[in-house]
């Protein structure tokens, strides 16, 4: 498993967020250079990538891009030898068009997973946020992806308590949350950020509730997400081992324990023959237990 950066800063000035300040502005990456950097980890046996970005789908839209569209740029990478999955962190709903939906449906490396934050599932909050899309985008993004790839999981990044939050409003994330069905998320309590707009509202939500509101989401969240796993027992998959873990019950001398993850992100955990398994190898398996936070698989022939 190996990284690779595509671009710098951002430039969507999220009233909450402080990257643009820090990091400065948007300026994508020359796609020969990410190529070849791809190319790189894959002869130094790397067989999954992550490409990184603050807002990936806006690749190539700055004075830095080269004409490659994000699209084009997951289209290119995966045609290089030795490749087997190819993942990317993070998207903007905003940016997300039909090209980047469709990736799902014809490039076949692109992993049935993604992570797309939401933040909140109320407009108003959204409009606060300064995040430019609605629920409604939203939703009509999440339906496109199923369509695109029935199979596909999401998760997402949530933030309680935003200046001026209601209640009502914070039932609206509870409601969207419920409505996506997210294999997992993110979420936190909003804080201040010295030098962006949202620091500057006066109309702050009491430390308190807005505790008592990300508990409340929380428990929605392990309710999801244990449904989530419980529900891949019996699925048939294939891993791609990370390292050795805790030896399994019943497990003796001939065998070893490995951890690796699946196509959509998840921890599995599997019993080897001792000496076969290696950082890099994939192995197909039948999920067979689902723990709180992982599976368990058997090896299948």
């Amino acid at each position: 498993v190996a990284y690779a950066n595509i671009m710098q800063g951002c430039d969507n000035f999220c009233a909450y967020c402080i990257v643009p300040f820090t990091r400065g502005r948007q300026k994508s990456r020359s796609s020969t250079a990410i190529i070849d950097e791809c190319k790189a980890l894959l002869d130094n046996g790397a067989r999954e990538i992550t490409l990184l970005g603050q807002n990936v789908n806006a690749f190539g839209q700055d004075k830095s891009g080269d004409g490659t569209s994000f699209a084009q740029l997951l289209r290119q990478i995966a045609a290089l030898p030795g490749l087997e999955r190819l993942r990317y962190v993070t998207p903007h709903p905003k940016d997300m068009g039909p090209e980047d939906v469709a990736a799902f449906a014809n490039i076949p490396q692109l992993c049935p997973r993604l992570h797309l934050p939401l933040q909140s599932g109320s407009d108003a909050v959204l409009a606060r946020m300064n995040r430019k899309y609605d629920m409604a985008r939203y939703m009509t993004l999440v339906e496109g992806l199923r369509a695109a790839r029935p199979d596909i999981a999401l998760s997402t990044d949530l933030i309680v308590g935003f200046p001026g939050e209601t209640e009502e409003q914070f039932q609206e994330t509870l409601d969207a949350v419920r409505a996506v069905n997210f294999m997992s998320s993110f979420s936190f309590c909003y804080s201040d950020r010295p030098g962006t707009a949202a620091s500057r509202h006066t109309d702050k939500v009491e430390p308190a509730e807005k505790l008592r509101r990300l508990e409340r989401l929380q428990a929605l969240q392990e309710d999801l997400s244990s449904d989530w796993l419980k529900a891949r027992v019996g699925c048939k998959t294939d891993i791609l081992l990370e390292g050795a873990s805790r030896k399994q019950d019943g497990e003796d001398a001939a065998t070893e324990s490995w951890q690796g993850r699946d196509p959509w992100g998840d921890a599995v955990n599997v019993s080897l023959p001792a000496g076969v398994g290696k950082p890099g190898l994939i192995v197909p398996v039948i999920i067979v237990t689902a723990k709180k936070h992982s599976l368990i698989g058997e090896l299948r022939g």
